[in-house]
């Protein structure tokens, strides 16, 4: 007779409810965060940092978003700077982890019919594999930083003034960030002093990139490489989704930046399409500043709030309502103009049930930026209304850029933001996943109508 393993007894219990486990996990981790930043060494100056600050910041680690409302290199100890590095590790690590719990899961109980509901493919894994992929999911992780940690420390050793220790501090810490899709940075203006050198931008857009695909679309990417073709609808979504609107969006900063000369008007060419491409990689979903966002002009801010709002892919240390979500509705409309009966994607018919998935996520999350841009109006005296829904955007899709105005926000602003950013990093994968549990077959239906649109 087989005896069960407690461990696998305790993985079962977990994987029961796992909707309910990744928001409470989450939240655990924020509030352990903010004690540990609130202590005194955290800080250079040895001084009591207050629970809002310490809430905002661990908040802002933990949902590996990067929005600060200190002077995070001149504010924050050694020790303050290792933590914050642990707990974004931590909410890098746990999103990628509680995704695949939450996916293993609700496919499994969806069955075969219904998986597309999930959109991410999973069939290489089951619930007694989950520590294999825990593990495949950790050593990709660490890979990916420990290569670009190698890059960026040569980089910085040998062509700038920093001694190897520092350089591999420099370099290990934003790697981390990066990767992680969070923004926070050892230096004051950001990454600018690095928008013309490709051995520092490169390696972190890229990583950004990477981590921001989701493991879903980034293992069956890898797996089938030669065979892009035989890819599941959700990967094609994800690879060839990213790569558009990366596409699209250096092309559209370009043109409204070109001769603007305090943003990349200054630069000659290579170094404008470096600066633009590297821009646009981290303002997805990374969160870091190559240009000063400030500085750009009125019609550069609806481009980067677009990719914000989208973010990156399922099960990904993004945020946003995901790139497959954005596509998928694409084709709806696509499919709706054309007069089509099914939406189509690869050849594959996308089941109702997905289309109205993704339509309720984009829906409530247009809704909760629109409220939480009017209620930071409210909050804030004479502040732009694009500047309000830059951060509030920022914020919910985990994004971590500013145009300079959080720690100038009221104590009210600062916990507006704080909620947005625990709601977009566990909002999207705990609603949907939801949904997806919820779906229900009744066994009669009402007649049909067509009431008049538009």
């Amino acid at each position: 007779m087989n005896r069960v393993k407690p461990e696998d007894c305790l993985v079962r219990r977990l994987l029961r409810h796992p909707v309910r486990l990744v928001p409470l996990v989450f939240l655990v981790a924020i509030l352990l965060g903010t004690g540990l930043l609130m202590l005194r060494p955290m800080t250079i100056e040895y001084q009591h940092t207050s629970f809002l600050t310490a809430l905002f910041t661990a908040t802002s680690a933990i949902s590996v978003t990067g929005l600060s409302v200190t002077d995070t290199p001149n504010y924050w100890s050694g020790l303050g700077l290792t933590l914050i590095t642990v707990l974004t590790q931590v909410g890098g690590l746990g999103i990628l982890t509680g995704a695949a719990l939450v996916i293993l899961t609700v496919s499994r109980r969806l069955g075969l019919h219904n998986r597309l509901l999930v959109q991410a493919e999973t069939t290489e894994y089951g619930l007694g594999d989950v520590r294999r992929l825990l593990l495949h999911i950790a050593a990709t992780v660490f890979a990916c930083e420990l290569v670009m940690t190698i890059i960026i420390t040569g980089r910085l050793w040998l062509a700038y003034d920093h001694s190897f220790w520092e350089a591999l501090w420099l370099a290990a810490f934003h790697s981390i960030q990066a990767f992680n899709n969070s923004g926070f940075s050892l230096y004051t203006e950001g990454l600018l002093a690095f928008s013309r050198d490709p051995w520092v931008s490169l390696p972190l857009a890229l990583g950004a990139i990477i981590g921001g695909l989701g493991f879903p679309a980034l293992f069956e990417a890898v797996r089938e490489w030669r065979r892009s073709a035989r890819w599941a609808v959700a990967t094609k979504l994800t690879i060839w989704g990213s790569a558009t609107l990366v596409g699209i969006g250096t092309v559209g900063f370009l043109a409204t930046e070109w001769g603007n000369p305090w943003t990349v008007g200054q630069y000659d060419i290579p170094g404008k399409v470096l600066a633009s491409f590297t821009q646009i990689a981290l303002a997805r979903t990374g969160g870091y500043e190559v240009v000063p966002t400030d500085a750009l002009r009125e019609e550069s801010y609806p481009l980067l709030i677009g990719l914000m709002f989208i973010g990156g892919g399922s099960a990904s240390t993004a945020g946003g309502i995901k790139v497959s979500t954005f596509f998928l509705l694409a084709f709806v409309i696509w499919a709706e103009v054309r007069g089509e009966p099914d939406v189509t994607v690869g050849r594959r018919r996308i089941a109702t049930a997905s289309q109205r998935q993704a339509l309720t996520v984009a829906l409530l999350s247009i809704a909760i930026v629109a409220v939480g841009t009017a209620a930071l109006i409210a909050m804030t005296d004479r502040l732009p209304f694009y500047a309000a829904l830059f951060e509030i955007t920022s914020a919910f899709s985990t994004t971590g850029l500013s145009v300079g105005v959080v720690s100038s926000l009221s104590d009210g602003g600062q916990f507006l933001l704080i909620v947005l950013m625990y709601l977009g990093r566990v909002g999207p994968l705990t609603f949907g996943s939801a949904i997806a549990l919820n779906t229900r077959h009744r066994l009669y239906r009402y007649p049909e109508e067509q009431p008049i649109v538009g």
